[in-house]
């Protein structure tokens, strides 16, 4: 129900974009997500958005590089991300919620939403 795509092999200062497609019970999700884990490491909160994409969510560490967005069917959602850094390297896990949540945000930051697709594989280089 929900498809991750674009992760690849980067240069440091490179860009790349993630899509993520919904479909049945995701589709029209009122909040999405998408997280990161590199190896050894805890999964992290990347990037948040709400249904209208009025309302946008960063990590810190990704602030002001990466670009979260919906498309304007709201089935598919972006990550652009630039100016990589090898640290960014690690699987992208899209997530969605199934309704909206009085604590949308808080499920955000703490990755406790309903459905998660499969990780896309993010790696840059030194």
């Amino acid at each position: 129900q929900l498809q991750a795509s674009g992760g690849g092999l980067v240069q440091a200062g490179g860009s790349l974009r993630l899509s993520c497609a919904a479909s049945g019970r995701t589709f029209g999700s009122p909040t999405m997500g998408w997280f990161r884990q590199a190896p050894g490491k805890e999964r992290e909160f990347a990037a948040g958005i709400t249904w209208s994409g009025a309302r946008t969510y960063y990590a810190d560490s990704v602030k002001g590089r990466f670009t979260i967005s919906r498309g304007n069917a709201k089935n598919i959602m972006y990550l652009q991300m630039n100016s990589l850094k090898p640290e960014d390297t690690a699987a992208y896990y899209c997530a969605a919620d199934r309704i909206y949540y009085a604590d949308y945000e808080g499920r955000l930051l703490r990755g406790m939403l309903d459905y998660w697709g499969q990780g896309t594989q993010v790696t840059v280089s030194s």
